[in-house]
């Protein structure tokens, strides 16, 4: 274990057994040494920070109050759950988090008995931990559910669906409300903690109980009277809880979120309550302690590498412009010439360029929080009224409005516009964020375009593309990162629906890529050139429509057709063979091979590597052609053109 840090109470911690038998009054300097562990394994792996910086006092208590595992404690979006994963045995190899084979940046049940559920995308904690109550109370088990969720997470509408039906689990679920961003409460202090402690205690929920009964043998007008006035005052108390109580649970807080002697005494009145469902709201600061000189929430949610002692972020020069910059930069330029187009981002503006044209455009430029579905259909209604929306979504979120898309947009054929980033592998935030499927869900649908960034150069190009569409929804599709380097238009060309373009000529082989993975394919090229295999290299651009009479001249002309995608199964390869197989291609003697993402779910890691080891790079691209051909080497004295 890599450990510069002085911790000599944490050393003794590797389960949360352990931690339990540490004095109480210990726990507050157990923390301060947790804290400056995060600190010490982030600056040497990098990867999120803030949000595990503001949970460091909450999940000690958390561990130290409840039994777990057998009280399941489930963290919405396991980036908060880095200190939750060095208390529960995993300090050793907290610094190999996002690394290949090393521990995954989220909580993941393969992974340890404390990660009781998976977690990549926001807003699924509630649901999973009432599931887990309903079973405990089916089985006559004591054990509690405790979903920790906040980050933002409270804006999307899973979150509240699943309060809705609390009241089904009673005292065995218990929601730890996050507030890391102040958006509910103000700050709190010492009366909000006594009263919390106060309306928490078996004996205010026994009187609260005996005061119902009496409540249901008075008529009901003053029954009714009563009831109000009674949640009125404990509202004024509590600091205000009406929707939760709406929603079925009893809430107790605010608390501060930092102080022991605030959190160990609720929370163990909530452990032994006979009331519930129960919602602690909990009030913390995102990136406390951080060694950074610029107090930027956002800009610390994931950071590099950085030097411990300076807090100086350890970043590598960019070669070429990110996709997502040149995006954005698109997107303004296209504002500027057209009034009607805005912006929409759900809960990511700097991952997705809209705080650039937000800057801009402040007036046309929408965060709606993680509210991917709102998100989509918000932008389905403006363009009912003639606007021209980006939904801006990174592939593995725009998963979670598929109804949207199909419903409220292309079965209206409304032009929606689609800019997907973060498509194909993404790298260490492995397969929850790996945008893999996006192709392949949106294909499928009819009325939909569907484009994919060979480079940079035609990111400009396609957006400029989307704005031109307005008889039906379009996507784009790019990954992240830096582009290749080339150079770049002034301004974006409206390219023809559905026609791909020939990169590179040759005569035995043809390669048709869609995508990023055009300049592996020139490469593979290349080399099969060397070995006399004359290769044609196509850029595809469009997975729906696809190119048909590209696709016919190739089959004629070559021995060997094949795809090449960053995408799963079911994909643009999918739509090629299945336009071969109508056209009666596949009945000759062409050749005609996929070459996709394999059909599993791949882990986190370099992205190069994972591209390597899914055959899509170079020299996985050489080895299918070849082996298409029936061979592992050619005489490269022997010429095919």
């Amino acid at each position: 274990m890599s450990n510069t840090q002085d911790t000599p109470l944490l050393d003794k911690v590797q389960t949360p057994e352990d931690l339990r038998k540490v004095p109480k009054e210990h726990l507050q300097s157990l923390a301060d040494e947790l804290r400056s562990e995060i600190i010490s394994a982030a600056s040497e792996s990098g990867g999120h920070f803030g949000a595990g910086l503001g949970v460091v006092e909450l999940t000690v208590a958390l561990h130290y109050v409840f039994n777990t595992p057998d009280d399941r404690l489930i963290w919405d979006v396991g980036h908060q759950a880095y200190p939750h994963k060095i208390l529960t045995g995993r300090r050793d190899s907290i610094r190999s988090i996002r690394q290949p084979g090393g521990l995954s940046p989220f909580t993941k049940r393969s992974e340890s008995e404390f990660d009781p559920f998976g977690a990549g995308h926001s807003s699924t904690s509630i649901s999973a931990a009432l599931g887990m109550a309903v079973a405990n109370k089916l089985n006559d088990n004591p054990g509690r559910a405790i979903a920790v969720i906040g980050d933002g997470a409270m804006s999307a509408g899973m979150a509240y669906e699943a309060m809705n039906n609390a009241r089904q689990a009673g005292n065995r679920l218990i929601v730890i409300l996050n507030d890391n961003d102040m958006s509910i409460a103000p700050a709190v202090g010492g009366l909000s903690a006594y009263l919390a402690r106060i309306i928490s205690s078996e004996t205010f929920l026994s009187l609260r109980g005996f005061g119902k009964k009496i409540l249901e043998k008075l008529p009901k007008p003053l029954a009714d009277r009563a009831r109000i006035a009674e949640e009125t005052a404990r509202g004024m108390a509590a600091g205000g809880g009406t929707l939760f109580d709406e929603l079925g649970f009893y809430y107790v807080g605010p608390i501060d979120g930092h102080n022991m002697d605030h959190l160990l005494p609720v929370l163990e009145n909530v452990r032994d309550a006979s009331a519930g469902p129960m919602l602690i709201h909990v009030v913390t600061e995102k990136g406390r302690g951080h060694p950074f000189v610029e107090p930027h929430q956002e800009r610390y949610h994931a950071v590099p590498q950085f030097d411990l002692v300076t807090g100086k972020q350890k970043k590598s020069k960019p070669k070429a412009p990110t996709f997502t910059n040149v995006f954005a930069e698109a997107l303004i330029d296209e504002a500027r010439r057209d009034d009607k187009i805005v912006a929409i981002t759900a809960a990511m503006p700097s991952g997705t360029g809209v705080d650039k044209f937000e800057k801009e455009f402040p007036d046309r430029s929408f965060d709606v929080g993680i509210a991917e579905q709102h998100a989509v259909t918000f932008a389905a209604g403006l363009a009912s009224e003639g606007y021209k929306p980006f939904a801006t979504i990174y592939s593995t979120f725009l998963q979670r409005a598929y109804d949207q898309i199909v419903h409220d947009v292309a079965v209206q054929n409304l032009p929606v516009r689609f800019a997907i980033d973060r498509a194909g592998l993404v790298g260490a935030d492995g397969p929850t964020h790996a945008g893999s499927f996006d192709v392949t869900y949106l294909a499928s649908l009819p009325n939909m375009v569907v484009m994919a960034a060979a480079d940079e150069a035609e990111l400009k190009h396609m957006v400029a593309t989307c704005v031109a569409i307005n008889d039906r929804p379009s996507a784009v599709r790019y990954p992240r990162g830096e582009g290749s380097g080339v150079e770049m238009p002034a301004h974006g060309e409206v390219l023809e629906i559905g026609k791909g373009r020939i990169v590179k000529k040759g005569s035995k082989v043809a390669i048709l890529s869609l995508g990023a993975r055009l300049s592996e394919a020139l490469e593979a090229a290349k080399q099969l050139d060397a070995r006399g295999l004359s290769t044609t290299v196509a850029d595809a651009r469009f997975a729906k429509p696809v190119d048909h009479q590209l696709i016919r001249d190739l089959a004629a002309t070559h021995d060997l057709l094949l795809t090449v995608e960053e995408g799963s199964i079911g994909g643009f390869g999918a739509h090629v063979m299945d336009f071969c197989a109508d056209e009666g291609i596949l009945d000759g003697q062409l050749r005609v091979r996929a070459l996709k993402l394999p059909d599993e779910f791949i882990d986190h890691g370099k992205p190069d590597q994972m591209y390597e080891a899914a055959g899509l790079n170079a020299s996985g691209i050489l080895a299918a052609v070849l082996k298409a051909l029936g061979h592992n080497s050619f005489d490269q004295s022997v010429s095919n053109t």
